[in-house]
């Protein structure tokens, strides 16, 4: 019987060809109002401070019903009742808190003069900013807390090292927002000052302060947060005479006052936190509405 070798051509396919996916442009996303990102800018924060409230709380149960160690991590509420109702404590966090701000506030003010006449300094010729701006970043990288003994041997324990250690912790900002901010300067506007025989005081006082500002401010918006960490940094190394929030905390700690010390910490936070925004109002403020320091 004879095998039929031939391979009969293959049928057409009815199916129908598959047509290309057209895709349109995605339609722009929906901008919010200013008033629902208003909305949003406070219900976020409002939202995440609740959830790190219930943290708080769940870890405060632990080590009060688990470890047996309440003093530890006390209850939010604790804490809230030691800044505002504890009538024997708040003498003390305020007294602290007075001499925290002194230190940071005065920490600043000599922070602010040094780091801008080093700036200026800079500024003046390349072959200057070669030879100091090295010393700067130096600054910043030393572990200031190395130190501390050193400075302690030198200015004794009391309000003077303090203030030595607030500034080494705020001065850098200062010195490098400002240098970048008076090298900012356009270089059209540098060359006609130059062209009408401007003198560099002019140059300086007219142009590169000017267009500095905004650089400025934002440094001296870091180094207020940083002033305020140092003050309390300082007083936990230079605890004679009249200590700050860093003595409060060292010492509520040694008496195991859980609550009390962690009023003391909440304290310094909000003070660093209430600078920083207070500085960085006073920027917006002062170069107006043509710059944001964001």
């Amino acid at each position: 019987m004879a095998i039929d070798t031939r391979v009969s051509p293959a049928e057409p396919s009815t199916a129908p060809a598959a047509q290309p996916r057209l895709t349109g442009p995605r339609a722009p996303r929906r901008a919010l109002t200013p008033r629902a990102a208003r909305t949003r800018d406070v219900v976020l924060p409002i939202v995440v401070f609740v959830a790190l409230i219930g943290v708080g709380y769940l870890i405060a149960l632990y080590y009060d019903q688990v470890r047996g160690l309440p003093f530890l991590v006390p209850y939010p509420h604790l804490v809230l009742n030691a800044v505002l109702l504890d009538a024997d404590f708040r003498p003390d966090l305020l007294e602290a808190l007075g001499n925290t701000t002194l230190i940071a506030v005065i920490g600043l003010a000599i922070a602010i003069v040094i780091g801008v006449a080093w700036a200026v300094l800079m500024v003046q010729a390349r072959w200057i900013e070669s030879a100091l701006f090295p010393y700067a970043v130096v600054l910043q990288c030393i572990p200031i807390l190395a130190l501390v003994p050193l400075i302690g041997s030198l200015f004794g324990y009391e309000m003077p090292s303090r203030i030595i250690v607030t500034v080494m912790f705020a001065l850098f900002p200062m010195v490098s927002n400002t240098l970048f901010g008076l090298q900012s300067v356009d270089k059209g506007q540098r060359e006609l000052f130059q062209l009408q025989g401007a003198s560099r005081l002019t140059l300086l006082t007219k142009l590169r302060f000017p267009a500095a500002l905004p650089s400025i401010f934002i440094g001296l918006r870091n180094s207020a947060g940083l002033s305020v960490i140092g003050a309390i940094v300082a007083d936990q190394f230079f605890q004679r005479g009249d200590g700050g929030l860093g003595v409060l905390i060292s010492v509520m700690n040694q008496r195991l006052n859980g609550a009390e010390m962690f009023a003391a910490i909440v304290v310094a936070s909000v003070l660093g936190v209430l600078v920083f925004v207070a500085f960085g109002w006073l920027g917006r403020v002062a170069t107006g509405k043509w710059f944001t320091a964001n």
